[in-house]
């Protein structure tokens, strides 16, 4: 029962980051409005300002995909460091990192061997010209997924507590 509530949470977010796609918000915006908007979080709205210059691949250089970097700025709301310099040493400070970037860099992977790259420039160019309607669809498709994926890490990293 637990993992059909999973399963339609996940489709839940595949839908609504599509939505925002055809309202024009860029593909780290979709993710990171899912994330706040299914998410409850006690995050300021305002905070979606900070994916907005990932869209594009960072700035429509297409670089890294912007759905996967706005991916992991939804994980990372949940799974982060609240206050780092609480840890009184280095040491301590670098040792919290390893969980953290364990289930990002499981996420991270996870998107990489579904979509073969992590690089908005290859995952457009089959579609040739970047303003191309197939180009368009075919990331649309893309950001679903990765508000989906993200969803599943974020519930892993409630219920390990992060």
């Amino acid at each position: 029962m637990e993992e059909n509530k999973d399963i339609a949470f996940m489709e839940q977010a595949q839908q609504q980051a599509k939505n925002y796609f055809r309202q024009g918000l860029n593909c780290s915006e979709c993710v990171m409005q899912t994330f706040l908007d299914l998410h409850g979080s006690e995050l300021p709205p305002e905070i979606i300002c900070m994916s907005t210059g990932f869209g594009g691949g960072m700035g429509h250089t297409k670089n890294t995909c912007g759905a996967i970097t706005g991916a992991v700025m939804a994980l990372s709301a949940v799974a982060g460091r609240k206050h780092p310099m609480e840890k009184e040493t280095m040491a301590e400070r670098i040792q919290e990192l390893h969980g953290i970037y364990d289930i990002v860099g499981r996420m991270v992977t996870e998107m990489e061997e579904k979509f073969g790259t992590l690089i908005c420039s290859e995952l457009s160019a089959p579609h040739g010209d970047f303003e191309s309607k197939s180009r368009k669809k075919s990331c649309m498709q893309m950001i679903g997924d990765c508000a989906a994926i993200s969803m599943k890490y974020i519930q892993e990293a409630e219920q390990q507590g992060k």
